[in-house]
């Protein structure tokens, strides 16, 4: 029998084991990930960014653990010699209405103890040349890194702490019961005291494997991206945002430097139709009726059918993809868009059709699960890894 046995080999269930394994060296611990390797899904698939935390409500989990963060990636990283670049993020509006929500995104960075600049239209064009705007806000704490390589450090970190991790093991059981929780995979059986879930896109079925009712769905939207050509590999030297409309549950289309020295434009938000349908024609028909037999989905669908239209247009127009980014880059035309691959965010919609915006937790006696965890997760992932490992010290504690 295990100590703990971890479900997912993303960056929270890297995190979470690996810190587990500091605090605990006495344990036996091991983590079950479906894929074969490590951060085959939202931690491999998104855009890179370190986040500051320019949006999120002060007071959430998600303004604490994404300002916690931070700082605690760039460590960890220079620890384990990953190249990281903190180039700074600009949020770029371009109509009058976008500067009033702008003056709003001031007084939150404030609110959640930012260091940030307001920037007007010359001195936007001065900072970025090829960006054309009213005016700007500056964060210069966000940064961009590999997330794939962190989770991979991880992962190589826990293992050398004496964890074990088996990959291609696929999750389609669980029993909890009174000394233990039965771990059933296609490939076996194990035990254990005490199980950490950290499953994504499969949170909600984690927790309906538990014999409970989760109360929410998750919810795939694909986030599709293009590429910059190479000759404009320096065409920005930010990570370079749209102001977002508070209506919308989306930040909007961005340029973002990645680490390899690319820039991508995206992502678009369009409702997947199988929980990992990283393609336009991925898929799954029990998934297809599972979502839109779900009261919480059909009410968020209703919500936002009209945006909901114009991101699916875009996902097959690649002109209107352009003219997103263009309101902002000018400069830039459909042949510099080359193809890229999309990843699919989990969202955790509630019953009663909200779109749950904070991370959200499900703990039973002898489980804790980590069910909604969208961006910044990856920013966040030693924070939230803390955070669960102060949750099983306690179950720990308590036998």
């Amino acid at each position: 029998m295990y100590d703990i046995i971890l479900i997912g080999g993303g960056i929270l269930g890297l995190s979470t084991a690996m810190q587990l394994a500091e605090r605990f060296p006495e344990k036996k611990l091991l983590l079950l990930e479906k894929e074969a390797g490590p951060a085959r899904h939202q931690s491999g698939h998104n855009s890179g960014v370190i986040h500051a935390g320019v949006y999120y409500a002060p007071g959430s989990l998600k303004a604490r653990f994404c300002r916690e963060g931070n700082r605690a990636t760039r460590e960890f990283c220079d620890r384990h010699a990953i190249p990281y670049d903190i180039c700074g993020k600009l949020l770029v509006a371009t109509r009058e209405t976008e500067v009033q929500r702008m003056e709003a995104l001031w007084e939150r960075c404030a609110a959640n103890g930012l260091e940030r600049d307001w920037l007007s239209a010359d001195a936007l064009k001065e900072r970025e040349p090829n960006v054309t705007g009213l005016a700007g806000l500056y964060i210069p704490s966000s940064g961009i890194v590999d997330f794939a390589r962190v989770a991979e450090a991880m992962a190589a970190e826990f293992e050398r702490n004496g964890g074990q991790i088996r990959y291609g093991q696929e999750v389609t059981g669980l029993a909890e019961r009174t000394g233990e929780v039965l771990v059933t995979t296609r490939k076996g059986e194990f035990s254990s005291r005490y199980l950490v879930s950290c499953s994504g896109l499969m949170a909600d079925r984690v927790v309906r494997m538990l014999g409970r009712a989760p109360g929410f769905i998750i919810c795939p939207f694909r986030g599709e991206y293009y590429r910059l050509a190479d000759r404009h590999a320096n065409i920005v030297r930010h990570l370079i945002y749209p102001i977002p409309d508070p209506s919308m549950p989306f930040l909007g289309v961005h340029l973002t430097r990645m680490i390899d020295g690319s820039v991508t434009v995206g992502p678009n938000a369009v409702l997947a139709l199988k929980r990992e349908g990283y393609r336009k024609g991925d898929i799954s028909l029990p998934d297809m009726a599972r979502l839109f037999s779900d009261p919480g989905v059909l009410r968020v669908l209703g919500r936002y059918f009209r945006p909901g239209l114009h991101e699916l247009k875009n996902s097959f127009y690649r002109r209107g993809y352009l003219k997103e980014v263009r309101k902002y880059c000018p400069s830039l035309t459909l042949d510099d868009l080359e193809p890229w691959p999309a990843g699919v965010r989990a969202q955790a919609v509630s019953r009663d059709g909200r779109l749950i915006d904070d991370f959200l937790f499900v703990n039973t006696r002898r489980t804790v699960n980590v069910c909604n965890a969208p961006s910044p997760a990856a920013t966040s992932a030693i924070p939230i890894g803390r955070h669960i490992l102060n949750k099983v010290g306690e179950m720990l504690q308590g036998g």
